[in-house]
Order: C-alpha cells, then structure tokens, then sequence
C-alpha cells in the first residue's frame, strides 16, 4: 500500500472533484437535441449509483472510477480474464522472468494515444513510475503494490524491464493494475480527465449530470460495437431500474431485488464481501473480547435473508474461494448473542469502558441497501450491549475514513466496507486490510505483518498455504473485522444490449463486451 502519510492528500483531492449527484431532474443521455445531434442513436446509455469521483487512472482500484475507466479510456500491459483466472497480454504481448527479481515485458507496436502520440517502453516506464511509490497517493498504489520497491528500465521502444528489492512471483498480475498514460500526463498532481490507448475517449463530462465516451478511430484492437457511451447517475436504485423500463437506458447497475427491474434483471456473483472494519486502537474496541462479542452478536444468515433478500451467503473472511490465499478451514461466526453478551460483560467487568459511544459510519449506495443493514448491525450490538450510532456518508466523504491516516478525535468506529479481490491473489487483500500500514488498516500486529510477508515471496502451493496460515491467524488471535456476506449482484439490462456480466463487472464494465441486442 501507499505510505500513510499520503493518505490524507488523496482522500481530499478526491473530495475536491465533486460530490454524487442525488436523484433528480436531468434526463438520460440519447434524449434532447445535444444527444440526437451527438450521434447517440448509436449509444449505450448506463446508469451508475454515483458519479465518478475521478477518472485519474491511478485510483482505478476505486470502484467508482475503474468501472468507468479500466481497459476502456485506459489499458494496462496485462489483463487477468475472470472467468479463468489466467493473465492475458494488453499492451505487453508476452513477458518472461530472467530472475527471481527482474522481469523483462516485450511490448505491442503500434499503438496509439488519444492525443496521437505513440505508446512505447518510456511511456509504460513512466505510468508505473508515476503510480507506484510516487507522491500523488495513487490508490492502485496502496492497493496493488503495498512497500514493493520497483525499477523500471527501457531497453529499446518496445522493450521494459522491471526489477524488484525482493521477489515477486506476481508482478504481471500486480502491473494489470496500472493504467498506461502518456509521457505528458502530469507527474506531480492527479489528473481528472485523462489520455489514453483504450477503445473511448472522453467527449464531454458535464460535472454532476453527465459523462460522455466515443469510439476512438486510431485504437489498436477491434473496434467496439458502439460509438459511444453515455453515462449518468442515480441514488435511487428504483429510479435506476425505472429508466430501464422507459427506455432512458440501457444498463443499470447497483440493483437490489425491491427495485422492480422485473425480467430486465441479471443477477452474478460480483466477487465483492462486504464486513465491517473494527478500529481496534481505542476503547473500548482494543479489547478483543469486545471484537469477538460484534462477531458472535451479527446473525449473518438473518441478514442475508431479510436485508439482502436471500442474495449471496454468509462470509467468513474476505478471500473468497477462488482466490489463492482462500482457507477452507475459517468458518464464518455463530450466532450467539449470549455468548456475546457474556464477553462484553466479562470486559466491562475488567473495567473496559464498554458504555463508550461507537459511531458505525457507513456509506450510502456501497451496496443495495446499505443503511438498513447497519441499522440491523446497531440493534444487534446494543441488545449485545454496547452503545451504537450511525453516520451514513457519501462516497467523497467516507474515502476520508477508508483510507490511512484516519480522522482524528472521532472516537472508536466501525466502517461498512466492501472488498472486491478480482485480482485472484490474497496479497492484494492481506497487506492494505490487514497489514500494520497498509493504506486501508485500522490496526495490525508484527506476527501478522511477517506472516503475509512471508507469503508474497512464496508460489505455488506454498503461497497458498502461506496466506492461508496468516488469514487463519487474523480470524483467531486479531479479531480486526466482521466479515458479513459473500456479495450477488444485480444489474439490468434493456432489450436493446447483450452483456454478460461476471465477477470483475462491479469494478470494470468493459464496453467493448456490450453489443446490441439481437
């Protein structure tokens, strides 16, 4: 992950981008004059829950910016297929290891920037450079490459080389991550509309109401069905699937069952976990009785049933299966709200000051209905017998509580969260979550820091069991979260597109795999 000190700038620059437009007037693009004299006859319209908080292709781990800007305004040099799980060439045709630290990525020619100009090794060069360890707090920085230390160097045009301190037998997987740019793009500050190489290019983004692409003539590959994209948003996930119907548009995402898309509806599992993020550094959280108490007093399986109308299934960590790293041996928490109590009591009885206010903050539209399912979480933990409130946030203001370093003076806190691993390897998990600094971490331990070291260098089998040993231990001895439920999406579509979505939907929605129907 990215250092915590640069935690903070780029929480607040994203906040300095705009808040999510609620629900309102403006009508969806391919309706009104701009659209029919835009060509949008040829459009695919897509309504999203929030508008993106940046495209700056450096926070595309970010799920509000990667559905929108991953491998369609830009691409990287490797793509993992999620159906298979195997890692594909992009703008890198092939790649082989020399050593255990030097990787070395042969290149696809002629490939052009939506500015004209020619993607080369200095430009992969400088887009990894510019993301990783670099000082404009990149996301996909934290995210992806945590303390990796990197050296890039170019060998001829079409020729990069990449070592590391140590090894990495994942560095293609991790540099699917970052989106190439062009050497003019700024080095020193993120950028909100950016260049280049993917299939569309932005046409116009009206700040708060809309958010145009068009096909990019000079792209490298095939070209997509569709000449543009249109993009709006929603807060109302009713509303999102109501436009389905009155034909203003074409996909929506973010559905829950109660919003009425009827047989427009697609369900898919999205590979997403949501849990709640325990801050384990104040009281009276820092005792772990209290944690396990939240965990014994969450009955997920009521959750599941009832908020989230039977969609997903009770989680027990935040590797799914699938994942490398993955332990078959965690099972998710019982239900056992006397046991709950009796630890809470058995704390507070040591002098743990268990009355102390705990603020849940949540985020609105993380998921289909998110405030209820906190209002389930704070019943449950007062009847278990602590004291709970909740704070539901938008996107731009709840980053500030994700991301490292926290807010100061604001008391113990659970955070809703949601993690996606679409990447397929728990190491882009275990060191943001669960590391002592990783970017996304309220709390860690030096035993559970060696542990997921220990694991990055492995592979195999051996990075297998690695990482499930150290999930295994968190679960057991560190208690830092409450693990909910294994996510199902839903989104739909109008009669007019294909589209097949599948788990990497919920943080890429790739265009070109969007046809007319028919």
């Amino acid at each position: 992950m990215i250092s915590i000190p640069r935690r903070r700038q780029a929480a607040s620059a994203l906040l300095a981008l705009g808040a999510v437009l609620s629900a309102g007037a403006c009508s969806v693009a391919n309706s009104g004059p701009e659209a029919s004299s835009s060509g949008a006859a040829n459009s695919v319209r897509i309504v999203l829950p929030e508008e993106p908080p940046t495209l700056e292709p450096c926070d595309a781990s970010l799920t509000a910016t990667g559905r929108v800007t991953r491998a369609n305004i830009t691409e990287a040099l490797t793509e993992r297929d999620p159906g298979t799980g195997q890692l594909q060439p992009a703008l890198a045709t092939e790649w082989k290891q020399g050593s255990p630290t030097e990787w070395t990525f042969t290149l696809r020619k002629g490939v052009k920037f939506h500015d004209g100009t020619a993607f080369d090794a200095k430009a992969a060069a400088f887009s990894i450079e510019r993301t990783v360890g670099s000082k404009i707090d990149c996301n996909v920085d934290g995210y992806v490459f945590g303390d990796v230390k990197l050296t890039v160097t170019v060998a001829d045009d079409s020729t990069l080389k990449v070592k590391t301190a140590k090894p990495d037998p994942i560095l293609p997987l991790r540099l699917s991550f970052v989106e190439i740019v062009p050497t003019t793009t700024s080095a020193t500050g993120k950028v909100r509309e950016p260049v280049g190489t993917g299939p569309y290019k932005i046409a116009k983004w009206d700040a708060g109401r809309s958010l145009r692409l068009e096909r990019f003539a000079g792209y490298w590959g095939k070209a997509p069905d569709f000449a543009a994209a249109e993009y709006v948003w929603r807060t109302e996930g009713s509303i999102r699937a109501a436009m389905i119907k009155s034909d203003e548009a074409d996909i929506a995402v973010g559905l829950a069952p109660e919003d009425g898309a009827g047989d427009s509806a697609v369900q898919f599992p999205n590979n997403e976990t949501s849990y709640l993020r325990i801050d384990a550094t104040k009281p009276p959280l820092n005792d772990i009785r209290v944690r396990q108490a939240i965990n014994y007093a969450v009955d997920k399986d009521g959750l599941v049933a009832s908020v989230f109308a039977g969609l997903g299934k009770p989680a027990a960590q935040v590797v799914p299966e699938g994942v490398t790293g993955h332990s078959s041996a965690i099972q998710p928490w019982p239900y056992d709200m006397a046991q709950a109590k009796k630890l809470i009591a058995e704390a507070k009885a040591d002098g743990v000051p268990t009355d102390t206010p705990i603020t849940i903050i949540g985020r609105n539209g993380i998921y289909p209905k998110a405030a209820e399912a906190m209002e389930v979480v704070q019943n449950s933990l007062n009847e278990a017998g602590l004291t709970m409130k909740i704070q539901m946030l938008d996107v731009n203001a709840w980053l500030e509580y994700l991301l490292a370093p926290f807010p100061k003076n604001i008391g113990p806190t659970l955070l809703q969260a949601q993690h996606g691993n679409q990447a397929g390897d728990a190491a882009f998990t275990m060191g943001q979550i669960y590391g002592s600094k990783g970017a996304q971490s309220s709390y860690g331990t030096a035993e559970l820091d060696d542990l997921i070291s220990a694991a990055e260098q492995d592979s195999g089998e051996e990075r297998q069991a690695a990482f499930a040993k150290a999930l295994e231990y968190q679960n057991k001895e560190v208690v830092r979260d409450a693990v909910l439920a294994h996510m199902t999406g839903i989104l739909a579509l109008s009669k007019k597109v294909a589209y097949k979505p599948n788990a990497a939907t919920n943080d890429e929605m790739r265009l070109a795999e969007i046809h007319p129907a028919g």
